[in-house]
């Protein structure tokens, strides 16, 4: 038991961190350290004699799994570590469905589809079965495929135009051997429902099971889970429903708050200390969100000190609100523009700050730009390991064909292509078949069956024991001059370096990758690569002031923190006036709120540009609420025409000589 106390847990941390068995509902409000208390669990679970092979831990980012991870590496050792599943929902599923995805009729070798492969094979299907009185919406169609299999719902549900879309779209999955994401969840879940003796397997394989950020969990992740769990009981779920943010992508807080639903008798403890912030933000922060309903009790609290009053400061307009917050940045000085963050509600309120932000020279990163996974260069290379690991994904053999163009017109790929769906066989399979690409022009029979020659060898020499599959690809991408077509592509020079060193740095981590991970080889990190959605971000753009909307800003924190545009329409969003979701808005501002440590100041307009014409704003119902001790008010003309303190001049001076200084 002292061992433990080396955590420097609370007392409800304690009690958490050492449940014993049976379920357990951890409410751990903002900043109580859930993180820790997670870790420390399992640290305990593994000193009471539980296998470490036997401990699921699955959260929603590979950013918090791999932070899980660190943690436990540093407690238990890195044997211990690595013999545990730390994890992602989708990942997790992943390593279910390679195990057993032939029960459902799939290969083993499944390729996984992102987002925007699946927009275009949605696009693709929707132009052939296009109705001129029933057209239909890609976007809408995609949004409603995912939800009504993240729902659990049956496809009668959808319109008649959508549901014809859908059936066309999972029959062209199954031809290509590939799932999308949704899929992912969707199958692992049926496979464990449709087959006894694969779900006493992983409940076998899975003896203690924990869930981060539970109150996030959507309809079929709960299902999942219940199917998991076996007997006895040994469920740990930590969540916050005050911090249940993501309705609007299928996240349901009931869940979290019908625990006992779904496991009977649970212990449930609340985390109410807070580590973050100073007492005035946590109390304004308790007087907001005890407006919602349908929620537990909880009352954040800290034993520092009181801190700096929060100020709710009104502007004439949305121009007044960044200048005036950009200057007061700049006062701040260089060394503490690290940990200011501004929040907004919308992603188009971040132009007029990095306006005024640039205006001055202050760096600053939005946070949610282009992954490094998302560009072109990255998916065309992806597409070449993908393609020849998994035969059947047309997808990846046309952007293959395309990067760079092999002499194949568009209609001689087009009559391939249907005639594979004759056949019932891969375009892979027809390309490689001598008669079938005979029929075309000599020029173009004589590109295919070089291609086919190349293309067919490539495979035999990756499944080779011993190839390194990173030289192997980069010697691919060589002979068929990618790396020439990328540079003609780019506009300058420096476009086209950035891009050749984008391939080279991918091609190094799958190297990398398999020296470590020979079990799982190339189709381990083919998978890891897949799964991965997180920002890709560079050391020179990891400084400067943060501009976050408030859904990206959840898990984060700063010592100081800019809440805008408090305002009716916005925040709350008028959408939730119409939905009646009003709630869920006031969460997405306690977030917020809860983010600054100990600097808070909330903002508001009293007018607003839109659409080029100035329109008049009323300031938030939240600010009613939030209103109390340690609340002051004020406009920001009113500040302005008090005369500057020294302090301040001086560190406006010391900014300036600073920026002159880098020149």
């Amino acid at each position: 038991m002292s061992r433990f106390r080396l955590f420097d847990l609370n007392a409800e941390q304690y009690r958490a961190a050492t449940h014993s068995e049976g379920a357990l509902l951890i409410l751990a409000g903002a900043g109580t350290g859930k993180t820790r208390v997670l870790t420390a669990r399992i640290a305990w679970l593994v000193s009471q004699g539980v296998d470490p092979c036997s401990i699921l831990a699955v959260t929603f980012t590979n950013k918090a799994a791999r932070e899980m991870r660190e943690r436990v590496t540093t407690i238990l050792g890195a044997e211990k570590s690595k013999a545990m599943t730390l994890s992602t929902f989708h990942s997790l599923c992943v390593r279910l469905l390679r195990r057993d995805a032939t029960l459902l009729g799939y290969k083993d070798n499944f390729s996984i589809l992102d987002e925007s492969e699946k927009m275009g094979l949605i696009k693709k299907i929707a132009a052939r079965i296009h109705d001129a009185k029933n057209p239909i919406n890609p976007q809408i169609a995609s949004a409603s495929i995912s939800k009504v299999k993240n729902q659990c719902a049956v496809i009668t549900s959808m319109p008649t135009a959508v549901e014809s879309l859908f059936t066309r779209y999972q029959e062209a999955l199954r031809s290509l051997n590939s799932m999308d994401f949704d899929d992912l969840l969707l199958y692992a879940r049926n496979v464990l429902v449709e087959h006894e003796e694969v779900r006493r397997y992983w409940q076998e394989c899975y003896r203690y099971i924990l869930i981060d950020e539970f109150q996030d969990t959507n309809m079929l992740q709960l299902d999942l889970i219940t199917r998991l769990v076996g007997e006895p009981v040994n469920l740990c779920v930590v969540g916050d429903d005050d911090q249940s943010i993501y309705g609007w992508r299928g996240a349901q807080s009931s869940n979290l708050l019908e625990f006992e639903r779904h496991f009977s008798n649970p212990t449930i403890i609340k985390l109410e200390q807070n580590y973050r912030s100073t007492d005035l933000i946590l109390a304004a922060a308790n007087r907001l969100i005890k407006h919602n309903g349908r929620r537990h009790q909880k009352n954040l609290w800290s034993d520092q000190q009181e801190g700096e009053s929060i100020r709710i400061l009104s502007s004439a307009d949305d121009a007044t609100e960044a200048e005036f917050i950009a200057d007061e940045i700049m006062m701040l000085g260089s060394e503490k523009w690290d940990h200011v963050a501004v929040l907004y509600r919308m992603n188009a309120q971040s132009r007029i700050f990095e306006t005024m932000l640039r205006e001055r020279k202050i760096p600053y990163r939005v946070v949610g730009g282009k992954s490094f996974f998302d560009r072109r260069e990255i998916r065309d290379v992806m597409a070449y390991l993908t393609a020849l690991l998994n035969p059947e994904d047309d997808n990846a053999l046309l952007r293959v064909l395309a990067s760079p163009p092999r002499g194949i017109g568009k209609v001689t790929l087009q009559l391939l292509l249907e005639t594979s769906a004759l056949k019932k066989t891969s375009l892979c399979a027809v390309i490689l078949d001598p008669e079938e690409r005979s029929h075309g022009s000599s020029k173009t029979t004589e590109a295919m069956t070089r291609f086919a020659e190349e293309w067919g060898a490539y495979q035999i020499r990756l499944q080779t024991p011993g190839q390194d599959p990173s030289l192997l690809l980069r010697e691919i991408l060589q002979e068929c001059g990618y790396n020439e077509d990328l540079r003609k592509s780019c506009k300058t020079g420096a476009e086209a370096d950035q891009r050749e060193n984008n391939v080279r740095e991918l091609l190094e981590s799958m190297g990398d990758y398999v020296a470590k991970n020979r079990r799982n080889g190339v189709q381990g990190f083919l998978d890891s690569m897949s799964l991965e959605r997180e920002k890709e971000e560079k050391k020179e753009e990891s400084h400067g002031v943060t501009l976050i909307t408030l859904h990206a800003a959840k898990g984060l924190e700063f010592e100081c923190v800019y809440l805008v545009g408090l305002e009716e329409g916005l925040l709350p969003h008028a959408r939730s006036q119409e939905e009646g979701n009003i709630e869920e808005e006031r969460r997405l501002c306690y977030v917020g709120m809860t983010r600054a440590k100990q600097h808070l100041t909330i903002t508001y307009c009293r007018t607003r540009k839109k659409f080029g014409t100035l329109i008049s704003c009323k300031p938030s119902s939240f600010l009613l609420e939030i209103a109390g001790k340690g609340v002051e008010e004020a406009s920001i003309e009113e500040i302005l025409s008090r005369p500057l303190e020294s302090t301040d001049v001086d560190n406006a001076f010391a900014s300036m000589r600073a920026l002159l200084e880098e020149k």
